[in-house]
């Protein structure tokens, strides 16, 4: 496996996150506007084919560990194609995918065995009444018919994502963390960020994660902390907790309240093209135009390289200063 790149601060970048497409079924409050967002055209998006080389390229450059994301990824078609192709990449060894589980029954096993390691699926509410709510359109037993067959085709561990917004779903918690008790599923909350042009985040809506923390234990018990041999942890943004004897863990991402900049391993590539090197920054980096006009290898990893040199050390919130320039389904999370 090649050596991972190395951004100014001496951090090494190992990661990308390449959605797929702008388009989603659902539209989530935190997410996207109720009205949705201009969609890119065919043309606007990159190919299969594009996204293969960008991976390879990378990989030859010291990525190993790629998630697709979307909007909702499966919504485009053939995506399993594409899971095979960054599969058979040898610098790749771990493919993942985040979905709102909507159409998961009907691709997981495909996907299982085009090469996809696991997926995390977005679950910000146990309630089907306040899951159309927060989702607009969705039906909360379809995702539960997702990760059942994501479970029975081993796309596992499998991490529910929860984005915890005050009067919306922050008096959940216990119940959310309370799937990690007799089943092995990762429950991971996480802190709503001032991304796009989104109302919801400020100091009213706002739930830092030491408050998710606090009521879980409260309720259900001390949290022990998982190490980081565990297989579970990995090397994301999420900091892993376990209530005693439970199979599962309950993982808190605080990108505001305690930000995690300073181990972020990743890149993201988003639907059109553009190449990001912090989620919460709008500088971004075209690689679709050079790609269609015959760029070379070296060339492009020349570009990957200057996406990896302009990261900023970290992002600057407690400032005031957010990136309001697309919205969370544009980039993919």
């Amino acid at each position: 496996m090649s050596a991972p790149f190395l951004d100014t601060f001496a951090r090494p970048i190992n990661y990308l996150r390449v959605s797929v497409t702008d388009r989603c079924n659902l539209r989530c409050v935190y997410c996207m506007p109720a009205a949705g967002i201009p969609l890119l055209g065919h043309a606007e998006i990159l190919s299969y084919e594009e996204i293969s080389r960008i991976v390879r390229v990378a990989g030859e450059r010291g990525i190993h560990k790629v998630r697709l994301t979307g909007g909702e990824p499966l919504t485009r078609l053939g995506l399993t194609d594409l899971v095979g192709l960054i599969a058979a990449l040898p610098e790749i060894d771990d493919i993942s995918m985040t979905t709102n589980g909507l159409l998961l029954s009907r691709y997981a096993a495909r996907l299982a065995a085009a090469g996809l390691s696991r997926v995390n699926v977005s679950l910000d509410t146990l309630r089907p009444e306040r899951f159309r709510a927060m989702t607009r359109l969705g039906e909360l037993e379809k995702v539960w018919e997702g990760v059942e067959a994501a479970e029975a085709a081993g796309l596992v561990p499998l991490k529910f994502n929860v984005v915890v917004l005050r009067g919306f779903n922050d008096d959940e918690v216990v119940d959310l963390a309370g799937l990690t008790l007799a089943q092995e599923r990762h429950i991971r909350f996480i802190e709503v960020m001032p991304l796009g042009h989104s109302d919801l985040w400020s100091k009213d809506g706002f739930v830092p994660m030491r408050e998710v923390q606090s009521s879980i234990e409260r309720d259900l018990g001390p949290l022990e902390q998982v190490g980081h041999d565990d297989p579970v942890v990995g090397n994301g943004p999420a900091r892993y907790w376990r209530l005693p004897g439970a199979r599962g863990t309950i993982g808190f991402i605080s990108p505001v309240s305690d930000h995690f900049c300073s181990g972020c391993n990743r890149l993201r590539l988003t639907a059109d093209g553009r190449l990001r090197p912090c989620l919460l920054s709008d500088q971004e980096i075209d690689l679709r135009g050079p790609l269609r006009a015959g760029v070379s290898d070296e060339a492009l990893a020349a570009l990957i390289a200057q996406a990896v040199v302009c990261k900023p050390e970290r992002h600057r919130l407690v400032e005031g200063l957010s990136a309001p320039g697309r919205e969370m389904s544009q980039i993919g999370g």
